[in-house]
């Protein structure tokens, strides 16, 4: 499988502006240093990946609770994604996914050994590996 997105960005850093699109269409926007490092409204790269993540982890902590025998009601996830000024230059310097899933009478220490092992392996996750995440169950 290969998924796409695209991006044309016009102008210089400040004063520029771009656009991005999903491959299949289903998602499109504009983008600025002002929706990226202000608070312009609009999205962001970082915004994107927050959700990238969020979704993938909740897809990868779902089959995961299902193969332990508790299929989930729900999973909902927010990946907040920490964008830090290092050494003159910006990174990504965490990602925390904070999680509250509904699996029935599933124990604290079995869903907690679950979305550990979703954390670690949904692709996303892999994916980014360089960069510390951390996973909080709420």
């Amino acid at each position: 499988m290969d998924r796409k997105g695209s991006a044309r960005w016009e102008g210089d850093l400040k004063q520029g502006s771009g656009k991005f699109a999903l491959g299949s269409g289903a998602l499109s926007g504009a983008y600025s240093f002002a929706t990226r490092f202000g608070d312009t409204p609009g999205t962001n790269p970082e915004e994107l990946i927050g959700a990238a993540h969020a979704a993938c982890f909740s897809m990868a902590f779902s089959a995961g609770l299902s193969k332990v025998g508790f299929v989930p009601t729900s999973v909902e996830t927010t990946a907040t994604v920490h964008l830090e000024l290092v050494n003159g230059l910006f990174e990504i310097v965490g990602i925390d996914l904070s999680c509250h899933a509904v699996a029935g009478n599933i124990s604290a220490e079995l869903l907690q050994s679950t979305a550990e092992d979703a954390k670690k392996n949904c692709p996303v996750s892999k994916a980014l590996a360089a960069v510390p995440i951390s996973l909080t169950l709420v």
